[in-house]
């Protein structure tokens, strides 16, 4: 079963624009929240190597980005198939 984690601030375009994505691909997500849980941002920066923007986006555990990251990938046909992993 394929696992995707966004770390998010809910106010964040970016982020909304991230889950809308994944939400049209028809993929379930885990979204941790900046805002509400503010210490799990260490954690985010650690697996993201040094990136401290949100969203940050991991699937099974592999990092895979922002928002336009992901965008990219899906628009070059590689998103689905990690999903599919």
């Amino acid at each position: 079963m394929t696992t995707v984690l966004i770390y998010s601030k809910d106010y964040c375009p970016f982020c909304q624009r991230a889950k809308a994505l994944f939400d049209n691909l028809g993929q379930k997500y885990e979204e941790i929240d900046l805002m509400a849980n503010p210490q799990r941002k260490s954690e985010m920066v650690s697996m993201a190597n040094g990136r401290t923007t949100v969203p940050q986006i991991f699937v099974n555990g592999k990092h895979l980005g922002g928002c336009d990251d992901v965008y990219a990938l899906h628009d070059q046909g590689k998103l689905e198939p990690l999903l599919k992993d």
